[in-house]
This record gives structure tokens, C-alpha cells and sequence, in this order.
């Protein structure tokens, strides 16, 4: 048994602010290690649970965040950006039997702590298919494309809630609970390990290969805060205005949408002004 760990920083065990999860800053230095000992649980779980192989994928803005000193010796990490499929690199090898998404938060637009979606700011919110899309649920319609059934989601409580759409039979754990977008009630980081640890490792019986779902063409819409970012998103071919700030495209698999949805953040991100946004 082959488990894939995607781990984002947003939904660590005591994050609650930018400073948080921004690298090079003090408290991104602190939250590291809460992050590690997030990660590091849910390799211990899924260990005890059966597993063989723990593959843990780094997610967060420049994807060199944990810290692998620290980390379960017994896990490997694939560190660094320019990935294929970003957030869930390595799930397109046909050896994976499960994904977790260690560390998620909910969707830009919708309550949650530090929620978005790929940009911190700028989108203000996704569909897919007219229902919202965080990162988890754009990123579990990528995995089971794959066969890979998703089967841990840790992160803020909303974030548990937001899973239940796209992976009902997932275990969750909340590591704290949403006050605001820069709040929350958060547990400590010895209870919240032995919480994934113990979720992990009842998760691990829900790693099975499944036949691959081809739940293609998909209607990917993106609204921004400003109109011009709509405008400059539609130089990405096959990308068009559906209105002000809003642009939509259709991709057969999601496959090709997470991939178009990849070109049109970085191209956005490029257009944005420091001061006016």
C-alpha cells in the first residue's frame, strides 16, 4: 500500500495569519515545525494502519516549507515547484492507493481560516460545473481520474465540512476551529498529532484502487477582484469573459483543467500591482 501526503501549510495546527505560512518570515520559521509534526502524524497513522510506502508531497507557495530533518524518518518527500500536477504530484504513477490532504483550507470567497484558492488574494471564487471548488475539491477531481481515492482531510473545522462534498468517506480532522479569516480556536499541537495519527491510521483501510472516473468535459469559471485580471486571464487560450470579472473555460478532463486553471493563476499573479492589486 502506496500513500500519497499533500500537504499544505493554511490548515497546519496553529496557523491563523499571513505572516503564518509566508516564507522567510519569523513565524513562518515557528509554524514550520507545527506543519512538520502535522505531516509527520499522518505518516505515523498510515504506517500503523499498513501501509508500506508514504510519499509526501509539498504544496505550499514555494513547496519547501516542512521540514524533512524532522519528519518520520520512514516517509520520502518531493520537495520543490514546477510539478506536473502542482498540488498532487506523483498520483499519475499508477502506485498510489490513497491521497490525504494534509493542512487544506477552504475555497477563496467562503468562510475559513486564510481560505483561497491557489492565490491569497485576486480570485475571489471557483466552479466547477457551477458548484464551488476549493483547492481540495479540484484536486480530488485530478486523483480520481487516477483511481486514487482520497481518504484523510485535515485542516480548519469548515475545511472537514467543505470535504464532506468531494470525499464523504474520508476521515477528517479539525486541528481548529474558524473564528475569522484570521482566527481561530486551536488545539495543541501533542493533541492534534495524536488526532491525525489515529485518523490516519483508520484511513488507511480506505486506501483502494478504484476504476478511474472519467467524469469529463469540465466548465471551469474564475472570478477576480478586479476586471483586469479577468482580462488578462483570457490571453490563455481557450480561456474566455463571462463577464466583468469573471472568465470560464472547458476542459475534457480535469487533468487539462488543473493545468489550464495552473497557466491562468500565474499569468494573473503577473498582473497584479503592488498598491491598486
Amino acid at each position: 500500500m502506496k500513500i500519497l501526503i499533500s500537504a499544505d501549510m493554511e490548515g497546519a495546527t496553529g496557523v491563523t495569519w499571513p505572516a503564518d505560512v509566508l516564507p522567510g518570515t519569523p513565524q513562518w520559521e515557528r509554524c514550520r515545525r507545527l506543519f512538520t509534526s502535522d505531516v509527520s502524524a499522518a505518516v505515523a497513522g498510515f504506517l500503523d494502519g499498513g501501509a508500506d510506502e508514504v510519499l509526501i508531497n509539498e504544496a505550499h507557495w514555494t513547496m519547501r516549507n516542512l521540514l524533512l530533518e524532522e519528519l518520520d524518518e520512514r516517509a520520502q518527500m518531493l520537495t520543490g515547484r514546477h510539478k506536473s500536477l502542482s498540488m498532487v504530484e506523483g498520483v499519475q504513477h499508477g502506485d498510489v492507493d490513497g491521497i490525504a490532504f494534509v493542512g487544506y483550507h477552504t475555497g477563496a470567497g467562503t468562510e475559513g481560516v486564510l481560505a483561497h484558492t491557489y492565490l491569497a488574494n485576486s480570485i475571489t471564487g471557483v466552479w466547477v460545473d457551477g458548484v464551488p471548488a476549493s483547492e481540495g475539491r479540484l484536486n480530488a477531481l485530478v486523483v480520481a481520474e487516477y483511481g486514487v481515492p482520497v481518504v484523510l482531510v485535515t485542516g480548519d473545522d469548515r475545511t472537514c465540512e467543505d470535504a464532506k462534498g468531494y470525499a464523504p468517506a474520508a476521515r477528517s480532522v479539525a486541528v481548529k476551529d474558524y473564528v475569522s479569516r484570521y482566527a481561530a480556536v486551536c488545539r495543541t499541537p501533542a493533541r492534534t498529532a495524536a488526532d491525525i495519527r489515529e485518523a490516519a491510521r483508520e484511513a488507511a483501510a480506505l486506501a483502494v484502487r478504484h476504476e478511474p472516473v472519467r467524469g469529463g468535459p469540465f466548465r471551469v469559471e474564475l472570478e477576480f477582484d478586479a476586471a483586469q485580471l479577468a482580462g488578462a486571464a483570457s490571453v490563455v487560450p481557450g480561456v474566455e469573459p463571462t463577464g466583468e470579472r469573471r472568465v470560464a473555460y472547458t476542459s475534457p478532463t480535469m487533468y487539462e483543467g488543473i493545468r489550464c486553471f495552473k497557466a491562468v493563476t500565474t499569468v494573473v499573479s503577473a498582473a497584479v500591482e503592488e498598491q491598486y492589486g
